[in-house]
This record gives structure tokens, C-alpha cells and sequence, in this order.
């Protein structure tokens, strides 16, 4: 392996910042080195744990009889609500509706109700079957359409974004329509399944290790369940096997429930779901349905709109509020609306609840203001493209969004045209077009879409970061900060920040778990803001150990504080040069302290959701893709031939990484707009609960010709870490541009007259739907 890594290494740039380095740990997950939680060796009189939860999605549980699991071989307790010494509560935010274990009301298929202890996993998963419930069953609130009928019952409170004077601006547009879209939701779908494992210790200590991306929501969580302080537990995250989301609050269960079971039987506990149950249980993508109301002219200018945002929630909030306030937050994408009203409606059903999903509700309200740009230009004759150019925000009176906040940094318009030229977008549509009329079966389809994504947490407190940095007598450092890596790249980028500022090799950076112990009160790794956030923050603990350095160089060799410089490889002091090592050892000798923490709060933003008015987002990260397809009228299969994609990531940290997360994020988003479809029964089951009945997308699904490029001289105007810009989310939105290529391509059977009105996810089966309806509605 060292050779692997050296011949890994070898052509990169020199210097750790700003050059394509390698993820920490591609070796180690080539060669199968990299631990996971499941991988530790197990300590001593190790249990595992397993969840019997509820065969009905809503009614009341009238009796819960457990003897035949008590009685199983193997099994060494089984526990239930009755067994909690804290709180039977999880929720992730105020209203207390997310309890660990089911008492009497039950509210979706799969709900917890017990946890069974056993020697063997096999033993628990086994002995947790054998509980027999007794329900008084009621009919569930499956989807939004039922919902709806029931009378809208809320998760939380909805939110209405509004600016100017929407009544008078439709009625005074020259045309108006009204329309709906559906937008599927996604399943996480990580590799690594949801996994907790829990080692008790003495004075009512608790150690976790867990599969989060929040530690800290995590530690507060297991505190509150067992009836201890924070202090008594420590969460700690070396890797996850995937996240998307899915384990920002997700996780919480797992890990509290193995904490009570360790604290109960005082030996460790791992629980580890099923990929079936962990599918079952947990939270996905929130699909949603805008109904909408435009009112345009006839060069394509949006006058007005009015659109209600529906989202299936679940059986409760969870992050259901600032998702759908996310979802309002971009339902503008690139556009300016010169009046605009915006709801949302979180809607309680008698599903799995709903939680992150990468974008966090952003995606679906692009997806929403795509549909829009398309409805106008079918209406209008235009081309979608210029369509989406006349509608951009830019200059005075078109800068400010739904939420009040002012674009000052929008580059949409030259990424848009940059990506134009790239693509020779043009030239092939008018190929595209010329070969679909000699081709009566296979149709192509070519879409350009932006994308505008903003960055910060919503949650203004959340937008701060941590960071610990030691620097040891042999000039090494050991890097611990509050982001968690769940394979996209943070940790490297973050140790590329620390070495960049001491002027040191990677080699010298340890990366180290994440842990509560080290870092307090962190914020979920999520948002985009992981690089951002820690990135600073660690940069802060360096420069405070630099500035003692600095005063310790300058009174040890006589000069003065400014003279003193770390550059790549030494440390210049005045006119000598010395080595990095050679001054720590110095440093040391003369007591000066090697250790400091570091803080960062992301500046100048605020939001007032009373009023739906604020700074919600520090800047924007920008991107644009061009997708080509081509279908098969005649059963609605399609290829994805080509996309070309051009990303804003300001002054790129690590290249190669933001690369990776651009390819990942765009298959990613193209697998929920075409392949991933949620299917529940009219009994609340989940039926596509496993990999043979959910359909993600594997290599050969992968566009055939894929160009991705970074924007190049666009530093951040935002002074972020090296002006750098945020990369984890906003890629997933340009695979909307597949989205738009497929209705290009249905539309080409109606000669480009009816907007085809394509729903996601766009699966063969609504391609060939909307195929024949386009058919229908021209005559043919």
C-alpha cells in the first residue's frame, strides 16, 4: 500500500493547496483498509441490538406481547419505553413528536416499538419477528392527494415568502396559465446502512461511535434518552460510508437506542439495521407537488407568479420545516420574478418522516422553476434557453429575490454563455431537430439549465464551526475539527488548508475522528458548508499558533514579528531561513504553547421568517449543464448520450475532489429525475425497500460522453477559505437539465407545440405516458 500511495502522489502540483490531491483514504478503500464502524474488531461481551417495529401504518397499540422474543436463545433483554430513564423523545426540533419507542399511537408502517438484546445479531433480528401486537387499526394518510382531502393537517408551520403586488401583476400580464408538477422523493441509498455502536464506562459515561453527520445532535440526543448531561457522552466519527442527509438526524435513533441498551446491560451494544428495515424506517427525499399560476407577455418576460409548494412530510416534523422553506428559497433558481408569492404546505401523512436529502428542498423548487421557464416558452413559441436568459436576474430592480436578499454576485448569465460555446449547444439542437424529423421512432432531446444555489444554513446559529490543532515537538500536527467525512473530500480539503498554513507536506497532517470530545457543540455537516465552515476554523487555530511562533522567532533571532514568514517547506526568519521542525523545537524549549482551538461564524447573514425577509445565504454558488438524450417512442426507454457541464467553485481547493463531487452529484440527481421511484401500498408499506425494487444508477446509466469543467479565474467575492466556494450540493441540481432534454425530445412528437408537462421521476413509463398525450393533443 505505501507504493500505491506513493505512485498515487506522483504528477500533482506541488504545494497542498489549491492542487488535485488524492482523498485521504482512496487507498485505503481500494485496498479494503478503510474502517468503518462495522469493521472494528468487537470488544469485550459485545450485544447486538435489533428493532421490532409495527406491521400497521396508523392506529392505536392496544397490547404488545413480548414473551416468545424474551424466550428466544440468545436473547438477554428486550426493551421498550418503559425501560427509558430520560426522555422517550428524539425530535429534532421543539414540538417533542419523534418518540424512541412507540407507546400507543402508532403512525406509520414501521414505527419502533420495542429493541431486543441478543448474543448474536442474527438472534435478535430473529427474536424481534416473534412479537405479537394487537392494534386497533385506523386508515393512513398515504400520500399528498389524501392529505389534502383529509383537510392539510401540518407537520409545522408553513412559511410564505412574498414581494410586490401579485394579484394586479397576473392581472395585467398579457397571458396567463395555471399548472402542477409532481417531483418524486429519493431514498438515500448510502452503502454504509444506519449503525451505532455503544460502550458503556463508569461514572454513567457513554462512548458512541456512529454513522452521523451531526455528533453533536447526536450526543445531545443519547444525553436526553439515558437522563445524563452532554459531559457523560462522547460521539465520535471517523468515516461514513455515504450520508446525503440521510444521517443527519436519522441516525439519532440507532445511536440512542444502543446507548440504552449498553446502559441498561452495562456491555457494549452494535445495532445494525437491515438494508430492507433501514429503508423502511428512515426518512427520505421529500417529494412534493407545486400547483402554480404565471403571468408572462409575449417576448417570454415573467410578469408574475403564484406558486404553493406540498410537500409529504411524514409522521413528523422533523426537518420538514426548513426543507420546504429551503424549497420556497429556490423556487427562483436563476430568475427574477418581478412579483412573486411563494407557500408552503408540510404535510402530515402516515409515512416515514421525511428529513435532508443533498439540496434540502432546493432541488425540488428548481425543478418547480424550470417547469415554469418551460410552460412560458411552449406558450410563447420561444426557445427554453432564451427564455431562461430573458427571465435572469441582473442589474438594479432585478436583483432581489422572493426573500428580499440582493444578488450581488451573479455570474448565471456567463456560465450560461461560457457553457454555450463549450457545448456547441446551438449547432446541435439544430442537429437534433433536423435528424428527429427523418427518425420517426427514436427521438433526441437537448436541454441547457443553471443553476443558483445558496449557501448557508437557514438556521443562523448553525453556521458556525470549531477546530483543535496540535503541533508536536517533531513538527507534526494533529488536525480535529466538527465536520464529518461521509467521502466527500472534507477531511483532505481541511488538512490541505492546515498544511498550506504552515508551509508543511500533508504528510506531516494527521487527520483525526471527529469527535464531541474534542470539539463541542458542532453543527451538522451539511448545507455545503462543510469546507467552509471547519475550513476557516482550523485555519483560525493556525494562525494563532503562528502569531506565537511569530513573537517567539522574532524575540529569539532579533527581528521583528512581520519579518517573519511560513512558506512552503521553512519558515523565514528575517534573512535566514530555518525549518519548520527546527523552529517547534525551539519553540518548545522556550514554553511556548503548540496547541490552540479555533472558531469560525459565517458574516453579514440574518433571515426573519416571521416576515419572510433577510440575508439567508452568505453567496451563491453557480453551475449550468447540457444534457442530450434520446428516447424510444415506442416504449418510452431512453439513453442519456452527452452532458457537458460548467461549475462554479470559486478558487477551487482541491480540484480533483470537486470534480468527483460534480460527477457524483449530477448521477446522483439524474437517478431521482429518471430511475428512483418511492412506492407505498394503500397500507402504508414501503415496496421498494431493497436494491430489487428501487432502481438507482449503476455505470452503464452514466451519460456516454461526460465533460465536466471548472470555472476558471472566479474567485469567491465572499472572503471564504482561499475564496473557494461550496461544492457539495448545488451539482445535483444540474441534472435537471436531463429532466428538461427528455421533454425536449417527448415534445419533438408534437413539432415543439405542447409543453409536454413531464413529471418527476421521469421513468420509461411516464415518458411513454407523456409521448402518447402529446400525440393525442396534436392529432396524431
Amino acid at each position: 500500500m505505501a507504493d500505491a500511495r506513493r505512485k498515487l502522489d506522483i504528477g500533482l502540483e506541488s504545494g497542498p493547496f489549491g492542487s488535485s490531491r488524492i482523498h485521504d483514504s482512496a487507498p485505503k478503500h481500494v485496498a479494503g483498509e478503510a474502517l468503518y464502524i462495522d469493521d472494528i474488531a468487537a470488544p469485550e461481551g459485545l450485544l447486538h441490538a435489533y428493532l421490532g417495529t409495527s406491521t400497521i401504518a396508523h392506529g392505536q397499540l392496544r397490547a404488545l406481547h413480548l414473551d416468545a422474543v424474551r424466550a428466544t436463545p440468545g436473547v438477554v433483554a428486550v426493551l421498550t419505553a418503559a425501560d427509558v430513564p430520560g426522555a422517550n423523545d428524539i425530535s429534532s426540533t421543539h414540538l417533542h413528536d419523534e418518540p424512541v419507542f412507540a407507546t400507543d399511537s402508532i403512525l406509520f408502517h414501521g414505527q419502533p416499538l420495542f429493541a431486543v438484546v441478543a448474543e448474536t445479531r442474527k438472534q435478535a433480528r430473529q427474536a424481534a419477528m416473534l412479537a405479537k401486537a394487537e392494534y386497533a387499526e385506523e386508515a393512513p394518510l398515504i400520500d399528498i392527494a389524501a392529505a389534502r382531502e383529509a383537510g392539510c393537517k401540518l407537520v409545522t408551520e408553513p412559511l410564505k415568502l412574498e414581494r410586490g403586488d401579485v394579484a394586479a401583476g397576473l392581472a395585467a400580464s398579457p397571458h396567463r396559465l395555471k399548472g402542477t408538477i409532481a417531483i418524486g422523493g429519493q431514498e438515500h441509498f448510502y452503502l454504509e446502512s444506519q449503525i451505532a455502536l455503544a460502550i458503556p464506562g463508569e461514572d454513567e459515561d457513554m462512548a458512541v461511535l456512529v454513522s452521523t453527520q451531526h455528533p453533536s445532535e447526536v450526543q445531545h440526543m443519547v444525553a436526553a434518552v439515558l437522563g445524563v448531561g452532554s459531559h457523560a457522552v462522547t460521539v465520535e466519527v471517523r468515516r461514513m460510508g455515504g450520508g446525503f442527509g440521510g444521517k443527519e438526524t436519522q441516525a439519532n435513533l440507532f445511536a440512542c437506542v444502543a446507548a440504552l441498551c449498553a446502559r441498561k446491560l452495562k456491555r457494549p451494544v452494535k445495532l445494525r439495521p437491515d438494508r430492507d428495515d433501514d429503508m423502511a424506517i428512515t426518512g427520505k427525499r421529500h417529494d412534493f407537488v407545486c400547483d402554480y399560476e404565471i403571468g408572462f407577455d409575449d417576448d417570454g418576460h415573467i410578469h408574475a407568479l403564484d406558486a404553493v409548494y406540498v410537500a409529504r412530510c411524514g409522521w413528523n416534523a422533523d426537518l420538514s420545516g426548513p426543507v420546504t422553506d429551503r424549497a420556497l428559497f429556490h423556487m427562483d433558481n436563476c430568475y427574477f420574478y418581478p412579483a412573486v408569492r411563494a407557500r408552503s404546505e408540510p404535510l402530515f401523512t402516515n409515512t416515514c418522516s421525511n428529513t435532508a436529502f443533498r439540496g434540502f428542498g432546493g432541488p425540488q423548487g428548481m425543478v418547480g422553476a424550470e417547469r415554469f421557464i418551460e410552460e412560458v416558452a411552449y406558450a410563447t413559441g420561444l426557445d427554453p434557453l432564451e427564455v431562461r436568459r430573458r427571465n435572469l436576474y441582473g442589474g438594479a430592480g432585478r436583483d432581489i429575490t422572493p426573500y428580499h436578499q440582493t444578488v450581488e454576485d451573479n455570474i448565471a448569465g456567463e456560465v450560461i454563455a461560457e457553457l454555450e460555446r463549450r457545448s456547441d449547444y446551438q449547432a446541435r439542437k439544430a442537429a437534433i431537430r433536423e435528424a428527429n424529423r427523418r427518425s420517426p421512432i427514436i427521438k433526441r432531446g437537448i436541454a441547457l439549465t443553471p443553476v443558483k444555489f445558496g449557501i448557508s444554513f437557514t438556521a443562523t446559529w448553525f453556521n458556525q464551526a470549531g477546530a483543535l490543532v496540535h503541533v508536536y515537538t517533531d513538527g507534526t500536527v494533529a488536525l480535529n475539527h466538527g465536520g464529518t467525512e461521509m467521502g466527500q473530500g472534507l477531511y483532505i480539503k481541511v488538512a490541505q488548508v492546515v498544511a498550506h498554513a504552515f508551509g508543511i507536506g500533508l504528510d506531516q497532517v494527521k487527520i483525526t475522528a471527529t469527535t464531541t470530545g474534542k470539539v463541542p457543540n458542532t453543527s451538522a455537516t451539511a448545507a455545503s458548508s462543510g469546507s467552509d465552515l471547519n475550513g476557516m476554523a482550523a485555519l483560525d487555530a493556525c494562525e494563532t499558533i503562528k502569531k506565537r511562533l511569530a513573537e517567539f522567532a522574532a524575540k529569539h533571532w532579533q527581528e521583528r514579528p512581520e519579518d517573519i514568514s511560513f512558506q512552503q517547506g521553512r519558515v523565514k526568519v528575517g534573512a535566514r531561513e530555518i525549518g519548520f521542525k527546527e523552529l517547534i523545537a525551539a519553540a518548545y524549549m522556550a514554553r511556548v504553547q503548540l496547541s490552540a482551538t479555533g472558531f469560525y461564524a459565517t458574516p453579514k447573514i440574518h433571515w426573519d421568517r416571521k416576515v419572510g425577509r433577510g440575508h439567508p445565504f452568505y453567496y451563491f454558488a453557480y453551475g449550468a449543464a447540457a444534457a442530450e438524450v434520446a428516447i424510444d417512442t415506442l416504449t418510452g426507454e431512453y439513453k442519456v448520450e452527452r452532458v457537458d457541464i460548467l461549475h462554479d467553485c470559486g478558487q477551487s481547493l482541491n480540484p480533483a475532489i470537486d470534480k468527483g463531487q460534480i460527477e457524483g452529484g449530477f448521477v446522483q440527481g439524474m437517478g431521482w429525475l429518471t430511475t428512483e421511484e418511492l412506492v407505498w401500498d394503500k397500507k402504508g408499506r414501503l415496496w421498494t425497500h431493497a436494491p430489487s425494487t428501487y432502481k438507482i444508477p449503476v455505470a452503464s446509466d452514466r451519460p456516454r460522453i461526460f465533460n465536466v469543467h471548472l470555472l476558471e479565474n472566479a474567485p469567491n467575492r465572499e472572503p471564504t477559505i482561499h475564496r473557494s466556494k461550496a461544492v457539495g450540493e448545488p451539482p445535483l441540481m444540474l441534472a435537471i437539465s436531463v429532466l428538461h432534454a427528455l421533454s425536449d425530445a417527448v415534445a419533438s412528437v408534437g413539432d415543439h407545440r405542447i409543453c409536454p408537462r413531464l413529471d418527476a421521476p421521469a421513468t420509461p413509463e411516464r415518458v411513454l405516458d407523456a409521448v402518447e398525450r402529446v400525440k393525442a393533443e396534436v392529432g396524431r
